[in-house]
């Protein structure tokens, strides 16, 4: 049996490639480490050497950065998706293009199946069995954590981490630290452990050193720092003036913006499962870009596109957060939507200062807004004050009609 493996080399896909292979078809089953280069930096540093020591037969590493900013991201920021209001969907945007990918992998191996380390209580398992289902419905998916005998086997971290010691697996997970990371471009996001007592302080000095993207904003400089972003049909191409690729973007705005202690949120969220979980991201560059863009279309989006955009962004982030790019309502809205960035450009400066952003400005050649008509010196040749009256009385007819009819009755 060939199996392609979504392999991080962290805690869990580590011990489930062992596992794996020593208990697929009863034995020896062929494992392919498949890892999508998202943006995890040096995690990635000898991940080959250690899949293959682990028991890969070979190890796929694929550099996607540019596919997923270009391709996810950006399409993601224009419907300005934020999940229950908080979450900026780091982790449920990357899960999408790395099911795509694992099974191209799948196909081009001639593969029996795909597998993955999520877990049977967390969202990732329905992203990347839903993103299979639209992509290779017959292609069998096999997930480890809803296996009887894997559960009996390591009912806890704790377990996974002897287990990973007795045989030789490093793993960073220790049990002093039994958090979660999981990085790419856009975030990080720190889960389990400690972190599931939501009465804990993520911000306290104990967890000082479990941030990697950002410094706390009492630690952040003293000075502020202006930057420039231009867009172009809602996305960004350019920062301070030089002309930057989605993936330049995002990586320029997480380097300023981890700086100056933008962009750390602490969550409790309702999963698609059923439960509330709590994390806590860092998501700099991605908390920039989304402010900014925001403030670029309030001059460019005409009021009606505007409001009917902004009631889909419910729901079209609980389309990716449940798992549902690949789904025709998800490409029917995105059509919807990249229709309104059009005229969505123009730049926009911002002041970072101590973990807030400050708009400082923002100007575009097609801007809807006209000083000359929003002035309140002088009069406008465009509005007529006076027509204000007929306005306001027609759409006042309806809540005065309402109160004749309470006092008749």
């Amino acid at each position: 049996m060939k199996i392609v493996l979504a392999y991080s080399g962290g805690l869990d896909t580590s011990i489930i490639l062992r596992w794996l292979k020593q208990s697929a078809s009863g034995g020896g089953a062929e494992i392919i480490a498949f890892c999508a280069d998202i943006g995890q930096e040096e995690e990635l540093d000898g991940l080959e050497a250690k899949a293959l020591n682990t028991g890969a037969s070979r190890c796929v590493i694929e550099d996607l950065r540019e596919e997923f900013a270009r391709d996810f991201i950006f399409p993601m920021f224009h419907a300005g998706a934020i999940y229950e209001g908080q979450y900026l969907l780091g982790t449920s945007i990357a899960r999408p293009l790395i099911a795509k990918r694992m099974v191209a992998v799948a196909h081009a191996e001639n593969a029996d199946a795909i597998a993955h380390g999520a877990t049977g209580k967390g969202n990732d398992q329905i992203r990347f069995e839903l993103a299979a289902a639209a992509l290779a419905p017959d292609l069998r998916v096999i997930a480890p954590w809803r296996d009887e005998r894997f559960r009996k086997q390591f009912p806890g971290r704790s377990e996974m981490i002897a287990f990973a010691k007795a045989n030789g697996i490093p793993v960073e997970a220790t049990a002093q630290k039994p958090y979660s990371i999981d990085r790419n471009l856009l975030h990080i996001s720190y889960e389990s452990g400690v972190l599931e007592d939501p009465w804990f302080d993520a911000s306290s000095k104990e967890l000082r050193d479990m941030y990697r993207l950002s410094v706390a904003p009492e630690d952040a400089p003293n000075e502020p720092e202006y930057l420039e972003l231009e867009f172009d049909s809602g996305n960004c191409v350019a920062v301070n003036g030089k002309s930057l690729s989605p993936l330049e973007a995002v990586q320029t705005l997480n380097k300023v913006g981890g700086k100056h202690g933008i962009g750390r949120v602490d969550i409790v969220e309702n999963r698609f499962v059923g439960m509330k979980s709590r994390g806590v991201y860092e998501t700099p560059g991605g908390t920039i870009l989304h402010f900014a863009h925001r403030q670029i279309e309030t001059l460019t989006m005409d009021r009606e596109v505007m409001h009917l955009r902004d009631s889909l962004i419910p729901k079209y982030s609980e389309l990716v957060y449940n798992g549902f790019w690949f789904s025709p309502e998800r490409e029917a809205l995105q059509a919807f939507i990249t229709e309104t960035q059009r005229d969505v450009g123009g730049l926009v400066r911002l002041k970072l200062y101590k973990g807030n952003i400050i708009v400082a400005g923002r100007k575009s050649p097609r801007s809807l807004y006209e000083p000359k008509i929003a002035t309140m010196e002088g009069e406008g040749s465009a509005y007529d004050q006076t027509d204000a009256t007929g306005f306001i009385r027609l759409t006042a007819l309806r809540l005065k009609l309402r109160v004749l009819l309470d006092q008749a009755r």
